[in-house]
């Protein structure tokens, strides 16, 4: 299962490009190797660089979604009284062919590919859909002249009429480096580049996709490439720039900060880069941080900056944010480098001054910016491992678990040795360097060398020109800071790879020569001066290469997960690593299964002899005390302050159960209140950011929508109360370990993540069981939705739109100990914004400002307009929240914004619209602030891919192949219609993504039994996909399927024969008439109202999250509700039965097959007896009560 990762991008003297992952330990060569390169900029998903040519590149990754671009025109045409209509138009209408204004001509032929890097997907076609409803054959949508409303439907005045041909273009050229076609006039054209940087693509409220792409000609001016974004990677053309002087080099951040260093030293600021102007306005000048020494390089981040003067000392800028880009002052680091590069989250790296190395700013986090410390980075490349690496780990595997591996391998190492001329002198070094056991045995009679040599700076080097004579030379460890460099190799003709020149502008000196004796006695200067010897690190069969460049901008470093770039596996090692990833997923968890089952055989055995001793000792116990708030249910509602207290008691059949007991003054006397915690169907943490609060629900408190509030002091103390009650309940219910394949998961509005295990008795029998009564437990993580189906598969999506898959764990967040899983439990986080309304209305003598109405809302409010929300009193939703960005307008508000953001109404509250019209006095706009929360739990993310929607196929029965592929679709959060391959059982996250073409954005997917597979566009229509299979995976065609009247559609779900959507205004509906040979029905048929969310199971139940549902308390929105009454003669169902709620925000029963897991319960024992035993509890436990 891939880790998510990121690339740090480095060139080296020779012009070679390379990339390092932060997941990996090696530099890798880029695959297009035909060209030298000097610099190179780098972003997520693409780098561009310049090559020696002084042209400019773009290297574009590939990846399972394709870039495509909709090329569209429109066809036009009039009626006239003898032919009908036809193509001969009016003098003053527009082209027969043009856009959609008609003021551009734009015949089918004159449309071109851009640049050779492009290729037609299809030929034109008409498109048949107008406004989410299809049209009649032939795409045709009428109106009385030019321009008008079009409507599908011909009328006795329509005169008109025109229908939209598309055509889709692809881009090909991805993990290749793209020469950029340049088509502007020749005499515009830029000279030769000489740097380029790219970034902005998190400019406020920036289209996602668009990138800002700079460039520094030779002779200093700086050019500005337009249009360049997520479908038009290339962009269009070159915009010169003016600048105050001449540019040397430019640096852009990610936001809106772009410094550029002139000729004289000095640094100049783009001020002025907004989402309208991204090119910004004009120039600041920031002096040199020293008058001696001029700026040479600059790299800005997010709010930082850091510079290099000519003398090598590195400054940090202070003071820098969006407000003020220039900063306040300059301060020093130490060390000295060639050139520094700031990545994504302000990490920074820099190359080393004397030894070229490539060094890592350790120690930068929000609160310290300038970091502490330089480590350098001393990863291999892949090449030197491939080298070096084979023979001795090949000879590891074969003696594996042996003690005479070191014998051998000294062995090798001395037979190289032997067989080794003259003229392969160079390679014995390297055996000496590379082999951690000869570098002790040498190192040991050396008094102390090896700790000594840590502190050596020594570069070992071979002159070409004495390479025939076998002699090697030892840099001066003086002060004259030789920097050299020494190719070594294992090839047979070294003398083929020694192609390389000393790099050091001073002389080159000479050395006493060393035998091979001398490097025998010399090796534990086996580092080079590169490491510590006393490490024992192998390096691989080259030292390391000297960098020209290195690009961050695309990198991540998560603070939270350890990088590898800093030691080097041991030939031994690395023949261990790989023999362990030959252990595939399928064994470990056959392993597991028979450890398991050995454990409970030996567990019965030694419990057999004791079964006929009573019980010693009844015991009582009281676990925990201690002080909270309750929210008292009695008017006026107000926390109070309570003790209490929890008791655990062990009954004489072993079985634990709890009463919490809550004490409170009331009039001065002395009350209480208790629950028995196996009647608690749930305890939920509350979104509430002034307290650190819970609730716990009975079937009483959820029917009266009132549960019981408690509040801590801290965080911790609420988390600890969290922890030990949810283990207390779930010890009450007996269900312990990881939920069943047939569990329903939810998610809260918090984006908690709730299971619950479901009775037979939920779905059919005599007396169902009430949706009130189940039992929820928390699993650890945070999600936006989530989905699964009855093998076990369960995927979701966080608010950030990354894929996470279940890992079979349990617990995680606060619940630990016993309560959660040793292994499978992974660190997550999530990114969500955070709204707040700037609210003004109009007045004859100022226009627009803040002063509104007494009757009016909070000038700064939430949506509702009934609470006060500022920038300054706003907080995160809760303390596990931490903002990582500032305020800033949100342009992607629903009804649209004008060039500022604003919407404008007739009066609060009303219907908002982007634009001004006479009659509109109030105006409003959405700012936002990103948030981030960083929780574990047992989740591991499925790169690279950012997802909207998911639907996993409901299996057929529990009896089928582990290995059998299992259907799982997905909407991408760009819209696009995507297949998952290789997904089974044993390997839930799959392998790779299949594009499924569309002819618009999608919002939302589901697959049902018999690879039904229903869609709905982001215009509200519904398609129906034809002849999926498990042979043909992604169909061949989609349907259109006409909505319910007047209705715009946001989700589908399909179950064994049902079909059933969701539209914007919450109603429910039905497909009517879904037959085997008609899989696209024929009617729609209105079922309910108000609802939020639904899910339709592999039985075709229906689950939904409900809107305004009445307690005898309260009225709560967000509640699960489970429809009752549905059979196959009633497949629409009966009524409504109310459960957990409100504040719930996703379910998905799409597990829950509880038919199969009856008739196979002998096949589930085998593979989970403890959820079996559980299901078979609750199923005598039904029995009894009928």
């Amino acid at each position: 299962m891939a880790m998510p990762s990121s690339l740090l991008w480095a060139v080296d003297i020779f012009g070679r490009v390379y990339t390092l992952s932060t997941v990996g330990q090696y530099w890798e060569l880029c695959k297009d190797t035909q060209l030298e390169f000097k610099r190179v900029s780098a972003v997520k998903q693409c780098c561009w660089g310049i090559a020696c040519d002084h042209k400019v590149y773009t290297y574009v990754f590939s990846g399972d979604v394709p870039i495509r671009y909709q090329e569209e025109t429109y066809e036009n045409q009039r009626w006239n009284p003898v032919a009908g209509f036809c193509e001969k138009l009016l003098p003053s209408d527009r082209w027969q062919w043009s856009d959609v204004s008609g003021l551009k001509h734009q015949q089918l032929d004159s449309f071109t590919l851009p640049s050779p890097h492009w290729e037609w997907e299809s030929d034109w076609y008409v498109d048949e859909n107008i406004g989410g409803e299809p049209t009649e054959k032939g795409g045709w949508t009428y109106a009385i002249d030019f321009p008008s409303t079009y409507t599908k439907d011909k009328k006795w005045n329509s005169c008109v009429r025109r229908r939209r041909w598309i055509r889709y273009r692809r881009y090909k050229s991805r993990d290749v480096w793209a020469k950029i076609v340049s088509h502007d006039n020749a005499d515009k054209l830029p000279d030769p580049f000489n740097d380029i940087s790219i970034g902005g693509w998190e400019i406020t409220s920036e289209p996602p996709g668009r990138l800002s792409v700079w460039a520094v000609s030779l002779q200093g001016r700086v050019w500005y490439r337009e249009n360049v974004c997520h479908h038009n990677p290339e962009g269009s053309t070159w915009s010169l720039i003016t600048t105050p002087a001449e540019v040397v080099q430019i640096s852009c951040g990610p936001y809106d900060l772009l410094w550029a260093t002139l000729w004289e030293g000095q640094a100049i600021v783009r001020e002025g880069i907004d989402r309208n102007n991204p090119q910004g306005i004009f120039w600041s000048i920031v002096d040199s941080p020293s008058s001696e020494n001029g700026i040479m390089h600059v790299s800005v981040g997010v709010d930082v900056v850091w510079c290099v003067t000519k003398d090598r000392k590195v400054w940090f800028r202070r003071g820098v944010n969006s407000h003020n880009p220039r900063g306040t002052s300059w301060i020093e680091m130490v060390g000295e480098m060639m050139m520094v590069t700031v990545g994504l989250n302000n990490q920074v790296w820099g190359i080393g001054c004397d030894d070229r190395a490539i060094y890592f700013r350790q120690g930068v986090t929000p609160s310290e910016l300038s970091g502490k410390t330089w480590k350098a980075i001393v990863s291999g490349r892949e090449s030197d491992r491939s080298q070096t690496g084979s023979s001795i780990s090949l000879l590891s595997a074969s003696c594996f678990f042996t003690d005479d591996i070191q014998n051998q391998t000294h062995a090798i190492i001395q037979g190289d040795a032997d067989n080794c001329s003259d003229t392969e002198l160079p390679s014995v070094p390297v055996n000496l360097a590379n082999t951690p056991p000869m570098g002790a045995a040498a190192s040991s009679g050396g008094n102390g060398t090896g700790n000594q040599a840590a502190e050596i700076q020594a570069n070992l080097t071979v002159d070409p020109l004495d390479s025939d004579q076998g002699e090697a030379t030892v840099a001066s460890t003086s002060d004259e800071k030789a920097d050299v460099e020494m190719r070594k190799s294992t090839n047979p003709n070294p003398s083929a790879e020694l192609q390389w020149t000393n790099i050091d502008l001073k002389e080159a000196q000479k050395h006493p020569v060393l035998s091979v004796s001398t490097f025998a006695e010399t090796s534990s200067l086996s580092s080079f001066g590169m490491f510590s010897a006393g490490a024992e690190e192998q390096y691989g069969a080259d030292e390391h290469p000297l960098w020209a460049w290195v690009s961050g901008g695309g990198c991540l470093v998560d603070l939270h997960s350890p990088l590898k770039w800093f030691t080097v596996l041991s030939g031994l090692s690395s023949s261990v690593q790989s023999l362990s990833l030959s252990i595939t997923p399928a064994q470990t968890a056959a392993w597991r299964k028979q450890i398991f089952q050995q454990l409970s055989e030996r567990t019965k055995r030694e419990l057999e002899n004791f079964r006929h001793y009573e019980q010693a000792i009844e015991q009582s116990v009281w676990v925990k005390t201690g002080t909270l708030q309750w929210w008292r249910n009695w008017k006026p509602h107000k926390w109070i302050d309570v003790r209490v207290a929890l008791e655990q008691f062990t009954g004489s059949d072993g079985m634990r159960d709890s009463i919490l007991f809550i004490y409170y003054m009331y009039h001065e006397e002395k009350k209480y209140i208790h629950v028995f915690l196996n009647e608690v169907t749930i305890i939920v943490e509350v979104l509430n950011e002034a307290k650190h609060s819970f609730a716990l629900y009975t079937p009483e408190k959820t029917k009266q929508r009132w549960p019981i509030r408690l509040a801590a002091a801290t965080e911790q103390e609420m988390h600890d109360w969290l922890s030990l009650l949810n283990m207390s309940c779930c010890e009450s219910r007996r269900i312990q370990g990881a939920p069943s394949h047939h569990a329903i998961w939810s998610v809260t509005c918090k984006g908690d993540i709730f299971v619950s295990e479901p009775s037979p008795d939920l779905e059919a029998g005599a007396h169902l069981m009430p949706c009130d009564q189940m039992f929820w437990r928390q699993v650890g993580g945070h999600l936006r939705l989530i989905e699964c189906n009855n093998r076990g598969i369960v995927w979701g999506i966080g608010y950030d739109h990354t894929a996470w898959v279940y890992t079979g764990g349990y617990g995680g967040g606060f619940i630990q100990g016993l309560a959660s899983s040793a292994d499978n439990i992974y660190m997550q986080s999530d990114v969500k914004c955070v709204y707040i309304y700037e609210n003004q209305r109009w007045n004859p003598v100022t226009g627009y400002s803040s002063r509104g109405l007494p009757t009016d809302r909070y000038m700064w409010s939430d949506a509702s307009g009934l609470q006060e929300c500022t920038k300054i009193n706003t907080k995160p939703p809760s303390p596990q929240w931490s903002w990582v960005s500032d305020w800033y307008i949100d342009f992607n508000t629903s009804g649209g914004t004008d060039r500022e953001g604003w919407q404008y109404a007739a009066d609060f509250p009303a219907s908002y619209h982007g634009h001004k019209t006479m009659k509109d006095f109030v105006r409003r706009r959405r700012w936002a602030r990103k948030c981030r929360i960083v929780t574990n739990g047992p989740w591991l993310e499925v790169p690279p891919v950012t997802l909207w929607d998911i639907s996993i196929i409901p299996s057929s029965g529990s009896d089928a192949d582990d290995r059998e592929a299992v259907a799982l679709w997905a909407i991408s959060d760009k819209g696009d219609v995507l297949c998952r391959l290789g997904v089974t059982q044993q390997n839930p996250a799959g392998t790779s993504w299949l594009h499924v073409g569309t002819d618009q954005p999608f919002i939302s997917v589901s697959i049902g039994a018999f690879y039904q597979v229903w869609a709905i566009a982001r215009d509200g229509s519904a398609f129906y996909r034809g002849s999926v299979s498990p042979k043909k995976p992604a169909g061949d065609c989609w349907y259109h399927i006409p909505s319910p009247q007047k209705q715009k559609l946001k989700q589908v779900s399909v179950g064994r024969t049902s079909v059933f959507v969701l539209d914007k205004n919450g109603n429910l509906w039905y497909r009517q008439g879904i037959t085997p040979s008609y899989p696209q029905g024929s009617t729609w048929d209105h079922v309910s109202n108000n609802i939020r969310k639904m899910s339709v199971g592999p039985l075709d139940q229906v689950w939904v999250i409900a809107d305004k549902v009445q307690g005898s308390h309260s009225l709560s929105c967000g509640t699960v509700c489970h429809r009752t009454g549905v059979q196959p003669m009633m497949p629409k169902g009966l009524s409504w039965d109310y459960g957990i709620g409100g504040g719930w925000e996703h379910i998905t029963v799409r597990g829950n097959a509880t038919e199969a897991s009856r008739v196979s319960m002998h096949d589930t024992s085998e593979e989970n007896p403890a959820v079996s035993k559980d299901l078979e509890d609750e199923e005598s436990k039904g029995k009894t009560e009928q």
